[in-house]
C-alpha cells in the first residue's frame, strides 16, 4: 500500500481577514458608478481587486435619497477612507452612468487628499444597437 502524504500547510483555524489590512497599495482605481437610483463606488487595486466599496445604500439611504448628490458624496467619503489609511496616495478615477452623484462623488474624491492622475468617463455608449423602449406618456 502507497505511503499518506503528509499535508503541510493546512489553515483551518487561522483567520485570513487579518492579511487585508497589512496590504499597502500605493496606487488604485477608483470607480464610480452612478445610476439615477444610487451610487456605487469601488476602489480596486491596479490589477483590478477590490480593495473597498460603498453604496448610497450601505451608508443609510433608504428610496429616492439614495439618488442624490450628497448620498454620493458620502458613499465616495466611507470608500475612501478605508483606502487611505491602507497607504493610497495616487488614483485613476473612472465614471460610468448618468446619475446624478458623479459630479459630488468626484468632487469627495478630490477632497480626500489622493493624488487623480487621471478621471475618465467610461459611460456604455451604443453604436446604434438595440432599439430604446417608447417614450413615457405621462
Amino acid at each position: 500500500m502507497a505511503k499518506a502524504i503528509p499535508r503541510t500547510g493546512l489553515r483551518r483555524n487561522v483567520r485570513i481577514g487579518a492579511r487585508k489590512s497589512a496590504r499597502k497599495i500605493p496606487k488604485g482605481v477608483i470607480h464610480v458608478q452612478a445610476s439615477f437610483n444610487n451610487t456605487i463606488v469601488t476602489v480596486t487595486d491596479v490589477r483590478g481587486r477590490v480593495v473597498s466599496w460603498s453604496s448610497a445604500g450601505t451608508c443609510g439611504f433608504k428610496g429616492t435619497r439614495r439618488g442624490t448628490p450628497f448620498a454620493a458624496q458620502t458613499a465616495a467619503a466611507s470608500a475612501i477612507r478605508t483606502v487611505v489609511d491602507q497607504g493610497m496616495q495616487r488614483a485613476e478615477v473612472m465614471i460610468k452612468g448618468p446619475g446624478l452623484g458623479r459630479d459630488a462623488a468626484l468632487r469627495a474624491i478630490r477632497r480626500s487628499g489622493i493624488l487623480l492622475t487621471f478621471v475618465r468617463d467610461v459611460t456604455p455608449m451604443p453604436h446604434n444597437g438595440c432599439r430604446p423602449p417608447k417614450k413615457r406618456r405621462v
